[in-house]
This record gives structure tokens, C-alpha cells and sequence, in this order.
């Protein structure tokens, strides 16, 4: 405290600045915002490599693979179908041959390939009704698709002139085609929903237009630059594709989240009657420290995903950091500049009927069930808790896969297609990828080498025909694609092959000068969750070990520590546990559109867990910073834990509010991995709000009473922050006084 009765914590410190120098705050927050997005989009962002996003020996794999030089030439695949007929029927060969005649004479598809020529018996199915004709397209991505939608073209009249069998294209270019459709259509909505329904949220929050206006701003800002700024990060970093969603769902809660702390903090002390200048100090004291906190403990839980063992996990970590900091930083800045120049007018066009969410009233609803839990803290403690366990329990059965292409949006047709093709022609979209590589792959002793390999793969029944070898252009590299047994990703018996391929493949070709390794999607997905599994214990520490560090520091309490991890880690559980009820077991999926895959997206667990741990303690530092700031005023625990809890009831509500809606507008959308997300985020919040801030958390506080404070003598040496509003000069009412 100085002489002038000042709070000196950093936000304080940044709000009083900011008020100062509004119009510096303000016009050089925008320059900075514009100057990083502009130059960020001129840099551009460096993308993470297929290779880049692997693991393990997959990984190794893949990068021999992409750098030996095969064709890059993108493959297609004509499903040729029949119910009633043969493919030795004249019907079917005719329909056959049009396919074939068709593609040959489309501009940019080569490498037409019927199933009767020689050699080509692999692409007519063991049932004797099913047919393949592949083929490649020419030329890069974009070139690609024009090729892929001249070939629908021809497939399609193709269709038409023999209807009575099923004549359909699929592979990589048409189903990303399609995807990159829907998927945008998806983005597009989910972004046109999320604006509008935040806004309205933040109206019946804080009553009035501007209020609700300036949150929403802030976070779109704070998005732009943080987008910006991640493209000079990937620069070292390369990051996948989905750090940029993150980075939106993130970015708009967590900006949304500190700006409504900190404008409610400073209506709530302006309709106490202080001055402008008293109730922007008290808010920056507050409140302003209160996100400084919490955006420093969600960063620290963000940073655990640098611990993952993934390039993925490290580039979205990158991008909610960003963001985050991105956030806090306008938090603590222009917010105040914009309020120290709007003052009251920030209440422009009042909401009629929002009078007491304006000036910042305790919710009567929050206040009555709060009077209940503090009167029974027991009974409310064991019937929250005892709720809380039942939802995490179906967690103990938990199965993470790569869902392959059950992730696609199965209305697709497209991959309608593909699931036919894996139906009628089992173990074809799952074959492993033995890459061999060595000075001259088709020498004698080479060939002979490969040779075993395959005798004895059929033999041990880990794979089975047709076995096919491609060589790159220089001869030194040789990939030999092998059907497994089994169903493909996820299957045990497709996982048990894959370890008996890569023994075999071990002691076949432990060879001087020749590196083996056995990759493809399957080997893939394995690699990816052994690296996870063995990862996993080091984020949890990591995380919840930092984070109780920093929340020791900042209330000095081993028990507001030890109690702030365990309720988090009891919402995550029931989050857990109402995924494994949902998407393993299917519960709703009509409702939702989705078809069951009997697992979870393999990635989810650990990306939920260190997001919802970061998200959760946003609210658990601003309620228990207006717990503890009572207490510190001379409040009983008991009074403080009321007068804590009610006066942030409406805000949380609000954030959590938006948070809900924003995440379960990603439910919505087509693939199943952004459904599990959405569904997990919504669902945690939504308890964590509720259960654990509403219920559990003051049940817990009035059990323990003065032990909440507990901190042993021999920890006196830690920093005592400021939690108090502060009285404050009337140094900057100059400044104050002059905004209109």
C-alpha cells in the first residue's frame, strides 16, 4: 500500500495508466491489433506436416515416405455395385467398361485401372458383386478438385445409364471436397450463432447495449491479433489446423469471461455511490486481479500441452496461450481506458426491465439456494458430491480410438461410398505401410528380403492378399502395403497385427544398411495413443502441480489449493463420465446425429482436461478472490463465503451462460470429433457452474470454516497480496472528470 492509500498490484497499476492515457490505451491497443494481424497474414501461418502431427516409428515412416519422391498424384476409386448381378454378368462388364471409357477421356485423370485386366483381381470383392476402377488425378490440391469434379461428372451420367446398379466415386480429393463444404458451411454458422447469442446473453446480464457490446469486441480483437501473432510463432512451432478453432471458442470465452469481471466489478462500486475514479480503482484492484490471476493459471494449464509428446498438442497449446494473454492484456488495458472515457454513458440504450442485473444486485435465485447450502452444508456437500460421482463413474470405462473415418459426417456421400468399399472389401482402407529403405530397393538381395517378409506375414495371419510394393523414382525407397486382419483402427485384432507385423518386419529386415519401419493409419493411431498414454501422468502433474502453486500464492490457504484441484478434477471426471454415456453407448445420438463408434476421439480426453481445467479455475479465482477480499475486510468465513458467492452469482452465470451456448453450437456441427468437444466443454462448464461453484464449493468452505485459511507457519514467507478494495487519491480525477 502506498502513502496515498493505492492498491501497487500490477492490474491496479495498468488500469490507473490506462485511465490516464486513455486515448494511447485505446488507439494503440487497435494499432497493435491491426499492425500484428496485417503483418501475421502477410508472414502467413507455417502448417504442421502429416509427419509433423505423428509419432513413433508412423511418424518415421511417413517422413522416408514424403521425402523419396513418389507421385503425389491424388487417387480416386469407383465403387461399381450390384445386389442382383455378377461381375462376370455382361451388364456388369458393360457398366465396367463406360466407367473405364469415361475417366480415360476426362482432362487431368490418368492411370485408369480396370478390374478384368491382368493382374487386377484384388479390385473385385470375394462376394463376386463388387467392383473397383481407380485412378489418379493430376496435378496439386486445387488442380485436384477441378479433376475430381469433372470425374463425379462422368461417374454420375455414367450412373444414369445403368441404374440398376450402384455406380459411386470416392477417395481423398472428392471427400475433401465435400468435407471442406461442410465444414465450412458448419464454421460459417457456428460463427453467425455464436455473436449474436453471446451478445444477447451479455444483454439480460448487464442491461444495456454499449455494456454488452464492449466484451464481445474485446474478444473479437483479442482473437485477430492472438491469430496474428501465432503466425510468427508457427514460424518455429508449425501448428495444426485446429489451433485456429481453438483459438475462437477460447478466445471468445476466456475474453468475453474477463472483461464482464471487470465492467460488473465497476458498475457494481459505481451504484454504491463511489466516484468514477474510486469505482475504477476498486475494479481494477479487484477484479483486474482477479483476471490476471485466473488468465495466468489458464495459461499454466495451457502450457501442459507442451508435456503431451505430440507437435498437435504443442501447436494448439501455442494458440490458446496467445490468445489468453492476448485477452488478459485488453483486460487490463483498454478495457479501463474505454471505461475511465465512457463513464455512465457505457450504460448507453438500457435494456427496460434489466434494472437489477445493471446495478449489479445479488441474484435472488443463486441467494435462496445459497441460504440452503450454508444451512445444510453437509446434506448439500453429500448430495452434490454423491451426483458428481455418479456422472464420473461411467469414466472408468473410458475407450479412446482414432475414429478414422467414422469421424466423417456420415450423411457424406462420399464416404457413404467409402464405407461400402470397407464393407465389401475388408482390410483395403486400413493396410499397413512397411517402408523400407536402403541404397538400391530393387537389388536381389533386397527383393528376396521382401519377399520372406510377405511369406510370413500370410503365414502368421497377420495380414493377408493382395500385398502390393511401389518403389520411388531413385530406387531407394520401397513401401510394401499390407491388408491387416482384423477391422481396422480401434479393433484388437487389427492391433494385435500390427504388433506382429512390426516383429516380423524387425527380424526380416535387421539388415546393414536398410532401415524398416512399419507405418500407415492404423500403426498411426497406435503410436499416437502409446505416446499419449506415457504423456499423460506428466500434463496431469504438471498442470494441477502449477496450478496449486499459483493459487497458494495468491490466497496463501494449502487448503483453498488442495480444495480448488479436487472439485475441478471432480467436474472433468463428470464430464468424462457423461461423454463414455454418450458417445460410447450412444445415448441421443439420434438427437445429436451421430452414429456410435464406441469410443471416444483419441486426442479429447487430454485436450479436455487441460482446457476445462484452465476454463473452471476462471471462476474459481473470481469467487474466491471476493471470498477472501470479505474475509480480509474483517467478514466471519461464513458471511464471506455468502457475500462472495452472491455477488458473483450473476456474473459467473452470465460467462458460464456463454460459454454453454458458444461450445454447444460445435455439438451441432457434422464431424464427430467436434460433437464429443462441444458436447464435453457444454457439459463441463455447465456442471462446474452449477454443482461445484453453486453447491459443492460453499458446502465445502462452511465444513472447513477458519482451516480454509490454513497456511503452516513455516510458509509465512510467502508474498501477501491485496485482495481489498482500495481507497483511492483523487490524482486522476482530472482526467475522469473531463470524459463526457
Amino acid at each position: 500500500m502506498n502513502p496515498l492509500g493505492q492498491s501497487q498490484n500490477i492490474a491496479a497499476r495498468a488500469g490507473r495508466w490506462s485511465a490516464r492515457h486513455w486515448k494511447t490505451a485505446t488507439l494503440g491497443w487497435l494499432a497493435l491489433i491491426a499492425l500484428v494481424f496485417v503483418l501475421g497474414s502477410m508472414v502467413g501461418t507455417k502448417e504442421l506436416s502429416d509427419a509433423g502431427g505423428m509419432n513413433g516409428d508412423s511418424a518415421r515412416a511417413q517422413r522416408i515416405i514424403d521425402n523419396a519422391g513418389f507421385p503425389d498424384n491424388p487417387a480416386e476409386v469407383v465403387l461399381v455395385q450390384s445386389t442382383t448381378l455378377g461381375v462376370r454378368d455382361a451388364a456388369f462388364k458393360r457398366a465396367v467398361g463406360d466407367v473405364v471409357l469415361a475417366l480415360s477421356l476426362v482432362k487431368g485423370v490418368e492411370h485408369v485401372q480396370s478390374p478384368y485386366a491382368r493382374g487386377n483381381q484384388d479390385q473385385i470383392s470375394k462376394s463376386g458383386r463388387s467392383a473397383l476402377v481407380p485412378f489418379e488425378l493430376q496435378g496439386n490440391t486445387g488442380e485436384a478438385y477441378d479433376g475430381v469434379a469433372r470425374s463425379l461428372a462422368a461417374v454420375a451420367a455414367v450412373q444414369a445409364a445403368h441404374p440398376e446398379l450402384r455406380i459411386e466415386e470416392t477417395g481423398g480429393p472428392s471427400i475433401d471436397r465435400a468435407l471442406d463444404d461442410t465444414v465450412e458451411k458448419d464454421f460459417r454458422r457456428a460463427e453467425f450463432s455464436s455473436v449474436p447469442l453471446t451478445l444477447g446473453i451479455l444483454l439480460v446480464a448487464v442491461g444495456a447495449l454499449l455494456a454488452a457490446f464492449l466484451p464481445v469486441l474485446l474478444a473479437l480483437t483479442a482473437f485477430v491479433g492472438a491469430t496474428g501473432a501465432l503466425a510468427f510463432a508457427s514460424q518455429l512451432l508449425p501448428v495444426d489446423d485446429a489451433a485456429g478453432s481453438v483459438m475462437l471458442l477460447i478466445g471468445l470465452a476466456v475474453g468475453v469471461d474477463y472483461s464482464l469481471f471487470y465492467l460488473k466489478r465497476e458498475r457494481e462500486e459505481r451504484a454504491l455511490g463511489k466516484g468514477r475514479e474510486a469505482a475504477l480503482e476498486a475494479a481494477a484492484a479487484t477484479s483486474g486481479r482477479s483476471v490476471l490471476i485466473s488468465g495466468l493459471t489458464v495459461i499454466v494449464a495451457m502450457a501442459g500441452m507442451f508435456f503431451a509428446g505430440n507437435a498437435t498438442f504443442v501447436g494448439v497449446g501455442l494458440g490458446t496461450i496467445i490468445v489468453v494473454a492476448t485477452a488478459m492484456l485488453g483486460s487490463l488495458t483498454v478495457l479501463p481506458a474505454v471505461l475511465s472515457r465512457l463513464g455512465d454513458k457505457v450504460e448507453a440504450g438500457r435494456i427496460p426491465g434489466f434494472a437489477r442485473a445493471r446495478r449489479g444486485r445479488e441474484s435472488r435465485v443463486w441467494g435462496a439456494l445459497l441460504d440452503r447450502v450454508l444451512h445444510r452444508p453437509l446434506v448439500a456437500a453429500a448430495l452434490a458430491g454423491g451426483l458428481l460421482i455418479a456422472l464420473a463413474l461411467p469414466s472408468i470405462r473410458l475407450h479412446t480410438a482414432d475414429p478414422g473415418s467414422g469421424d466423417l459426417p456420415q450423411g457424406l456421400a462420399a464416404v457413404q461410398t467409402l464405407n461400402r468399399i470397407d464393407a465389401a472389401f475388408p482390410g483395403a482402407p486400413d493396410s499397413a505401410a512397411v517402408v523400407v529403405k536402403a541404397p538400391d530397393v530393387t537389388s536381389p538381395s533386397i527383393k528376396a528380403v521382401v519377399q520372406r517378409l510377405e511369406e510370413q506375414v500370410l503365414a502368421s495371419g497377420a495380414g493377408h492378399e493382395p500385398i502390393d510394393v511401389d518403389v520411388n523414382p531413385t530406387k531407394t525407397v520401397a513401401v510394401v502395403s499390407v491388408p491387416l486382419a482384423g477391422k481396422g483402427v480401434g479393433d484388437s485384432t487389427s492391433a494385435h497385427a500390427l504388433a506382429e507385423l512390426r516383429r516380423i518386419t524387425s527380424e526380416t529386415l535387421d539388415s546393414p544398411g536398410i532401415e524398416a519401419l512399419v507405418g500407415g493409419g492404423i500403426a498411426g493411431s497406435y503410436d499416437f495413443n502409446a505416446v499419449i498414454k506415457s504423456h499423460t501422468p506428466l500434463v496431469f502433474a504438471f498442470v494441477l502441480g502449477l496450478a496449486f502453486l499459483l493459487l497458494l500464492v495468491t490466497f496463501r490457504s494449502l487448503v483453498i489449493g488442495v480444495t480448488a484441484i479436487v472439485l475441478n478434477l471432480l467436474s472433468v471426471a463428470a464430464a468424462y463420465g457423461l461423454l463414455v454415456v454418450v458417445f460410447q453407448h450412444g445415448v441421443g445420438a439420434s438427437f445429436l446425429g451421430f452414429e456410435a463408434t464406441g469410443a471416444i476421439v483419441s486426442w479429447l480426453p487430454l485436450f479436455l482436461f487441460v482446457v476445462l481445467f484452465g476454463l473452471s479455475m476462471d471462476y474459481h479465482v473470481f469467487i474466491l478472490s471476493r471470498i477472501r477480499e470479505a474475509h480480509v475486510r474483517g467478514l466471519a468465513t461464513d458471511e464471506a463465503i455468502a457475500h462472495g458467492i452472491k455477488s458473483t452469482a450473476g456474473v459467473v452465470t452470465a460467462a458460464a451462460t456463454v460459454m454453454v451456448f458458444v461450445f454447444a453450437i460445435f455439438a451441432t456441427l457434422s464431424q464427430l470429433s467436434l460433437k464429443q468437444l462441444g458436447v464435453g466443454l457444454a457439459a463441463a462448464v455447465l456442471i462446474d457452474a452449477t454443482l461445484i461453484r453453486g453447491v459443492l464449493l460453499p458446502a465445502t468452505m462452511k465444513l472447513l470454516g477458519e482451516w480454509n485459511w490454513y497456511l503452516p507457519r513455516r510458509l509465512n514467507w510467502l508474498p501477501r497480496l491485496a485482495h481489498e478494495p482500495i481507497k483511492t487519491s483523487n490524482h486522476l480525477q482530472p482526467t475522469l472528470d473531463a470524459a463526457p
